[in-house]
């Protein structure tokens, strides 16, 4: 199966959200406001008790200063960006 056919890791994900937050001193609170969602659901996606969605994701990543890029890294079969690619080819 190619990796874009697998299921994202969602806890990974949840741990690295949670390490980015914890980094920038927020609280699960704090990061709930700032995206405009309950704390309960902060700690859902954190703990992997839930799918994040996409408008989520993006919330989330603009209130931790990160890209989805850094959030999704793990989940790449290549490092390096498209435009290093375009760049390179």
């Amino acid at each position: 199966m190619s990796k874009l056919q697998q299921e994202l890791d969602y806890a990974k994900l949840g741990m690295k959200i949670k390490s980015l937050r914890l980094r920038k001193g927020l609280t699960q609170d704090n990061l709930a406001e700032m995206v405009s969602c309950n704390t309960s659901h902060i700690s859902n996606i954190e703990n992997n008790h839930v799918k994040i969605s996409l408008p989520t994701l993006v919330h989330v990543c603009n209130a931790l200063d990160t890209t989805i890029d850094y959030i999704l890294a793990d989940e790449y079969d290549q490092t390096s960006s498209v435009l290093e690619q375009e760049i390179l080819h």
